[in-house]
């Protein structure tokens, strides 16, 4: 089976700044990868690159064994995106939002279908045909979840999901996740969010000066030995 996702020897530079320098990474169906780092460590620029919304200067990625670099537009089908602030319409209901979102990805499903989608992410029945604008930042996160599994996304990119939530709602989507990642899900989380790594993560890697330093089973390394070798690398 092809990988998830498949990123080799990739380098992306911003003038002369270099952000990522020969990074590489695999990324199988059911895995959830933390990408460990700081803010400013090509986090986000690793997302985009994924998506196809910058071009990398060097290296490949590809997603489900199609190159990004080929068609950018149809390699993000397999995706599902959740930016650290989740986008949906404010004027409509979480279940108006997953309908409209779920149309643009040629998926036509009745109602019965969508509230369900909407439930198994966690939306209370009683959220769903309320007003979006009314939405804490973890519903929110809820009715994007919905998205990605009604578009039957196979990979599922992360930036910073847990940053604001409440211990109730991190350790909500930590289940939501692990969820996913059972369905066969691939996930890729941008994260600095120690505790939450060790929930839910299956490999952790340490982004530092552009590049992954170092994997870590996060089921295998405590909490304090977790976060020694976060820091350990960073002052490298």
């Amino acid at each position: 089976m092809k990988p998830a996702l498949q990123m080799d020897n990739v380098t992306r530079r911003f003038g002369e700044r270099v952000a990522l320098n020969g990074l590489s990474l695999t990324l199988q169906a059911g895995e959830v990868y933390a990408l460990l780092a700081p803010n400013g460590a090509g986090k986000t620029t690793t997302l985009n690159l994924i998506l196809g919304f910058l071009q990398p200067d060097g290296g490949s990625i590809h997603v489900c064994g199609e190159p990004v670099a080929g068609d950018a537009a149809r390699t993000r089908r397999s995706i599902a995106y959740l930016p650290e602030q989740v986008a949906i319409y404010p004027e409509l209901s979480g279940l108006e939002n997953l309908r409209y979102f779920s149309l643009l990805a040629s998926k036509e499903l009745d109602d019965a279908t969508l509230r369900q989608l909407l439930s198994e992410s966690g939306l209370r029945a009683d959220a769903h045909d309320r007003h979006a604008r009314n939405y804490s930042k973890g519903m929110r996160q809820k009715v994007g979840i919905a998205i990605a599994m009604a578009r039957e996304a196979k990979l599922l990119l992360l930036d910073e999901p847990t940053s604001g939530l409440d211990p109730l709602a991190a350790s909500e989507l930590s289940g939501l996740l692990r969820a996913a990642a059972q369905r066969g899900v691939a996930i890729l989380m941008a994260t600095h969010d120690l505790y939450r790594i060790k929930e839910v993560a299956t490999r952790v890697g340490v982004l530092h000066a552009g590049r992954i330093e170092r994997e870590i089973d996060p089921q295998t390394t405590g909490h304090a030995a977790l976060e020694q070798v976060y820091i350990t690398q960073l002052a490298r």
